[in-house]
């Protein structure tokens, strides 16, 4: 056993948040994850119930039209996500049983889950030994272990190794959930909580001065980005059957732009086009 695992363990039996998907089937972890994936929890939660009591099996979601779908993911970020969960639900639904797979190479044959995502769903669904790799874990342990600030933007395979190295044998799923709640409640990536931190006295970082590492991050900005322009469009199709390519552009200040969002959100599915260049959602 890892010195760092019983204190992080009992530290989050006594703090963890009581999220809705830590008590749910497979298919509400599964739900969970393509909901989390660069999206707070706070934002998640109400979107997660709303879904979960609509579609509370993949087979219910399966039957869906994808315009509900986009519809019903509201402000989750680009809805690319919401149809791979619904193409991943119709597999799911026919080839599966309307039964999540455990075994983590299926799932990662599913639209949209990953290495991360699937060994996230065997984790914390199944209970398996998976190796999960969540940013948070990731800063968390590179801080305790490496004694940087910040872990490089992809896990190497000599960072897979080391934190593999210490994955529990036993409730590898319970360490997985603990170390996420630490790096996400605790160890944040500005302005840390230290003095509330359980394994403070193992803290490398800490040991080591606290030193600077450059943190290489995706740009964040929304205002004027394609990904905004992209939003508004999809926002206003929601609201309205179909519109015409005219009225979309009177939406945007650069029509340049907007008609680049068009032909983006055409290649992903998201949008259709129809006769008389007018788009809605897909049907």
């Amino acid at each position: 056993m890892s010195s760092l695992e019983k204190p992080i363990v009992n530290w989050f039996k006594k703090n963890k948040r009581d999220l809705p998907w830590r008590n749910t089937s497979p298919w509400g972890v599964m739900v969970s994850e393509y909901m989390l994936q660069q999206t707070p929890v706070n934002r998640v939660l109400p979107k997660w119930h709303e879904w979960m009591d609509r579609w509370p099996t993949p087979k219910d979601l399966a039957a869906a039209t994808p315009a509900q779908v986009i519809t019903a993911w509201g402000r989750l970020g680009y809805p690319r996500r919401a149809l791979r969960l619904h193409a991943a639900a119709q597999i799911i639904a026919e080839d599966f049983n309307n039964q999540v797979p455990e075994d983590q190479e299926t799932l990662q044959l599913l639209p949209g889950i990953g290495e991360y995502t699937a060994a996230a769903i065997a984790a914390f669904a199944f209970e398996q030994r998976s190796l999960v790799m969540d940013v948070n874990i990731r800063r968390l342990l590179v801080r305790a272990i490496d004694g940087q600030e910040h872990p490089k933007p992809v896990p190497t395979a000599q960072e897979k190794a080391r934190r593999l190295a210490i994955l529990p044998t036993k409730n590898a799923h319970v360490w997985a959930a603990a170390t996420m709640e630490l790096g996400a409640l605790v160890c944040t990536s500005k302005n840390p909580s230290c003095e509330l931190c359980p394994i403070i006295g193992q803290c490398n970082w800490r040991k080591n001065g606290y030193p600077k590492t450059e943190l290489v991050r995706k740009s964040q900005d929304w205002h004027g980005t394609d990904r905004k322009c992209r939003g508004t469009i999809v926002q206003a199709l929601r609201e309205n059957e179909s519109l015409t390519e005219s009225a979309i552009k009177k939406l945007w200040p650069d029509e340049s732009q907007v008609e680049k969002a068009l032909k983006t959100l055409l290649e992903d599915q998201l949008i259709q086009a129809l006769p008389r260049r007018r788009y809605r959602l897909p049907q």
